[in-house]
C-alpha cells in the first residue's frame, strides 16, 4: 500500500525514525509523499530520493555526529570563545557540513534539486524569522523569487538549523533586498501531520512519526549567562513539543516513539545509545502497525458517518 510519511524534528533522536521506517517497509508499505522538520527533514529527503530504511541504517551507523558541530579558532579561546562566536555568528557552530554530507548522498541516487522529484513528493518545513513566516519548501520558493531548481540539501540544512546552536542561514534571494534568516522549522511546526490532508476521503494513509520523551531533563541554574540561557531556551522549546496536544485524528495515525532522556542536541551519543534509539523506533512502529486499520481510521475520522 502507498503511504505518506510525516517526520517530526528531534535532532539526533532522528535515529529512531530509521528504525520505524524499516518496520513500516517490512510490512510492505511504499512511500509516496514525504514531509519533515529538522532531523525529520533529513529522513524525508533520503526516502524521497529512493533510499530504503536499511540503506539509511547503514548511513547512520557510519556517521560521526560530532562533525555536525564544526568549530573554529574562536572555540579555542578559554571562557569567552563561545560567547564571541554567538555574538559574531549568532550561533555556536557552523552546520555547513550537514549540507555537503546530505548533498553527496542525494547525488549518489541521481537527485540534487527539488525539480528532480515529482511535484508534491517532498515538503520541508523551515522558519523564516526575518519575515515572520513558516516556509514550506519547495511550495513557497516563488515567494522568494526562486524556482524548484533549488538544492534539497540546502532546504534540509535550513530546517535543521537549531537557533543559537547553529549559525542561522542568511538566504539572499531574488525577491528581497535583505537576506532572510532561515532556522529550524520546529519553531513553527515541528510535526506537520496536517500537511497532506484534504477534505476528501484519503486513498492511502498518512503516518506521523512523533518523539515522546519519558521525562524532562532539568537542573537548577543559580547563575545563567547568555549562552546557557540561549541553549536552555531552545531545549525547553523542543522538549515542550513532546507534550503538546494531539486531537484524536492525529493521535490515531501517529507512531509514538519513546526516546528516554536523550535530547535533540546530544551529538556525542555512544554506539549503545544509537542502537537503543533505533530499536525504540522499530518497536514503536511494530506496536502501532499491529493494531492499525486504515478502514477503521477512515470510518471514524474521514467519512460522513463518523462516530
Amino acid at each position: 500500500m502507498l503511504l505518506d510519511g510525516v517526520f517530526e524534528g528531534g535532532g539526533v533522536r532522528g535515529i529512531a525514525h530509521v528504525g520505524a521506517v524499516e518496520s513500516v517497509e517490512l510490512r510492505g508499505y511504499r512511500w509516496n509523499r514525504l514531509a519533515g522538520t529538522s532531523a525529520g527533514a533529513v529522513i524525508a529527503a533520503l526516502l524521497a530520493c529512493e533510499y530504503s530504511g536499511s540503506e539509511i541504517k547503514d548511513i547512520i551507523d557510519s556517521v560521526d555526529y560530532t562533525q555536525f558541530m564544526k568549530k573554529n579558532w574562536l572555540d579555542s579561546i578559554p571562557l569567552i570563545g563561545k560567547g564571541i562566536n554567538l555574538l559574531i555568528h549568532e550561533g555556536l557552530y557552523d552546520n555547513h557540513y550537514q549540507e555537503t554530507w546530505l548533498e553527496d548522498l542525494l547525488i549518489q541516487k541521481g537527485y540534487r534539486y527539488f525539480s528532480d522529484l515529482k511535484e508534491g513528493q517532498l515538503k520541508i518545513i523551515v522558519s523564516d524569522i526575518t519575515n515572520g513566516r513558516m516556509t514550506i519548501l519547495p511550495d513557497d520558493l516563488h515567494i522568494y523569487g526562486e524556482t524548484h531548481d533549488f538544492p534539497i540539501a540546502k532546504a534540509v540544512r535550513m530546517s535543521s538549523t537549531i537557533p543559537f546552536f547553529f549559525y542561522p542561514i542568511k538566504w539572499k534571494t531574488k525577491k528581497f533586498k535583505h537576506p532572510s534568516y532561515m532556522v529550524d522549522g520546529g519553531l513553527l511546526s515541528n510535526f506537520p501531520i496536517w500537511i497532506f490532508d484534504t477534505p476528501d476521503e484519503p486513498k492511502w494513509p498518512t503516518f506521523g512519526f512523533h518523539f515522546v520523551r519519558d521525562k524532562m531533563k532539568s537542573s537548577p541554574m543559580n547563575r545563567i549567562g547568555p549562552i546557557r540561557m540561549y541553549r536552555s531556551m531552545f531545549k525547553t522549546m523542543m522538549q515542550a513539543h513532546d507534550f503538546r496536544y494531539f486531537d484524536d485524528d492525529a493521535y490515531a495515525r501517529t507512531v509514538k516513539i519513546h526516546t528516554g532522556t536523550i535530547t535533540s542536541t546530544d551529538f556525542q551519543l555512544t554506539e549503545d545509545e544509537k542502537q537503543w534509539l533505533y530499536q525504540a523506533g522499530f518497536q514503536a512502529a511494530e506496536k502501532f502497525l499491529n493494531t492499525w486499520s486504515f478502514k477503521e481510521y477512515k470510518r471514524r475520522f474521514r467519512s460522513n458517518k463518523r462516530e
